[in-house]
């Protein structure tokens, strides 16, 4: 097993059903149509979610690994996380692990974003995708190997026992506000909650619309400096729905430079890193 350096910090874990009534009061304000209820976690290893485990619950953890600064100014290519390690790192052997990352760019053969769908343990199954820039310029869909759990730079990272029992149902249409459901989400706990940090992670689809999304491509062979720069690197596309989401977001960073959101998602032939919603979508 890899050795890095593991920082924990306690979230604040109101009750569902709190939460679910701050989320619809602010989703209400952001989205034409919008309820946020407690129910039974699907069975998510069905159409149309296809994961590795079958719910969200039990020993439910967020992990922010590495970040940004092994991307720019130049990136880390050493930087590589197996994501049974990360399992073990967060105290759960046999994981449920979903989330939003970077490729194993040894396997792929260049950067790419990851979608990370594995289910750890002693017969370890893995369902993670990968999207990457072809030589045309555009994007193409990946399936990951069984045998490749690794991701590189980052991944957010949602982990639990994969078992069954009480989640959020959160539903929405038409944005009329200038958030993202995700962005809305963590906002609205934060402004509820202030500094107590909430945690949420798990999957999304996108029903109808489409998804405003980036592909990072290969490695810049010059240094990123600004947000400016990258930008201009990043590859931006419009995605169809249907498409599937995994992701994580804390409402508020306990003085450990966090990634408060992210959001990697799939269809049948694109995927990427979501920046918003198009104002017509349902989710």
């Amino acid at each position: 097993m890899s050795s890095f350096p593991v920082a924990h910090k306690p979230l604040h874990t109101p009750p569902l059903q709190e939460v679910a009534e701050v989320l619809q009061t602010a989703l209400k304000a952001k989205f034409a149509n919008a309820e946020v209820t407690v129910v039974d976690c699907p069975d998510l290893t069905k159409p149309p979610y296809g994961l590795e485990a079958a719910g969200l619950c039990g020993s439910p953890r967020l992990a922010d690994v590495g970040g940004v600064p092994y991307l720019m100014p130049m990136v880390q290519k050493d930087k590589l996380y197996d994501v049974k390690d990360l399992a073990v790192a967060v105290g759960l052997p046999s994981a449920f692990v979903v989330g939003a990352g970077a490729g194993p760019h040894p396997y792929v053969g260049v950067n790419s974003e990851m979608m990370a769908n594995i289910k750890t343990g002693d017969s370890t199954t893995n369902g993670s995708r990968v999207a990457k820039i072809n030589a045309a310029g555009s994007y193409e869909l990946q399936k990951l190997p069984q045998s490749e759990t690794r991701c590189a730079l980052m991944l957010n990272m949602f982990a639990s026992e994969g078992r069954p029992g009480k989640v959020l149902r959160v539903s929405a249409k038409k944005r009329t506000g200038d958030t993202n459901l995700v962005t809305c989400m963590r906002e609205a706990l934060k402004a509820h909650y202030g500094e107590k940090p909430v945690g949420l992670g798990g999957t999304f689809r996108l029903v109808e619309g489409k998804a405003k999304c980036h592909v990072m491509p290969e490695f810049s062979s010059v240094p990123l400096t600004c947000d400016a720069e990258v930008n201009e690197w990043l590859r931006f596309f419009d995605m169809p729905a249907p498409m599937v989401f995994l992701s994580t977001l804390i409402s508020s960073d306990p003085d450990l430079d966090l990634r408060v959101e992210h959001s990697h998602g799939y269809g049948s032939d694109c995927g990427g890193h979501t920046m918003t919603d198009s104002r017509n979508c349902r989710v």
